[in-house]
């Protein structure tokens, strides 16, 4: 199957994906979307939720815009795009309340806040603006994924070091440091569920991951 730019998942299209993973990560890279990472990390299960969130609002904004590309008039293009992210927001709002109640009180204002996430509406203006579709939705899915990986990494951690378990979505709290290290003296790290530790996590994330692509410093 192709569309007219080629094989829709080309070499190209498959970059849209991709890149957000690395090289242009909108967290560690473009550092956007920070605050997000700093408020929904404590624990795991609330940043996968926002994550796939974020997905789901990005991939199908992108889709929206680039429809309507060529009918949005210039003067009202950021009206337009407020009010597509914004029903979309409301829409997941919605479900998280109907299916996730415990979840939506965690993330509490913070799903509302995915309308000014600086992600999407970069993304929108970027990207969806002057593309087709189907880029449009794999450039929404790799950025939201890149936003999910650094928000799923910070949170492992946290929860790790901090709590000493790992909480999941619909299945709940696990312990994974055994009861026999805290009998031996191990003690969790209060530090760690903290909102400032969550900024040191990421700063160490970008450290690991420009030592390891030194084009990422010289582009800088």
């Amino acid at each position: 199957m192709s569309n007219d730019n080629g094989p829709l998942f080309s070499a190209k299209n498959m970059k849209l994906i991709t890149a957000p993973l690395g090289a242009q990560n909108p967290i560690t890279v473009q550092v956007l979307g920070i605050c997000s990472a700093l408020a929904v990390t404590a624990k795991l299960e609330p940043a996968i939720v926002m994550s796939i969130s974020v997905i789901f609002v990005l991939l199908f904004s992108n889709l929206i815009i680039s429809l309507l590309r060529n009918t949005i008039p210039s003067r009202i293009r950021i009206i337009v795009q407020l009010v597509i992210v914004a029903a979309l927001v409301i829409l997941v709002d919605q479900i998280l309340k109907a299916f996730a109640y415990d979840v939506s009180r965690q993330l509490s204002v913070f799903v509302g806040l995915i309308i000014t996430n600086c992600i999407i509406m970069g993304r929108l203006e970027a990207f969806a603006l002057g593309n087709r579709p189907w880029p449009s939705v794999l450039d929404g899915i790799g950025n939201g994924a890149g936003y999910g990986v650094i928000l799923i990494i910070v949170a492992f951690f946290r929860e790790l070091l901090g709590s000493g378990t790992l909480t999941f979505p619909g299945i709940g709290t696990v312990q994974i440091i055994p009861d026999i290290f805290y009998q031996w003296g191990y003690v969790n790290n209060g530090f760690m569920i903290l909102p400032p530790m969550a900024l040191i996590v990421v700063g160490i994330i970008i450290w690991v991951q420009r030592s390891r692509n030194k084009a990422l410093v010289e582009s800088n």
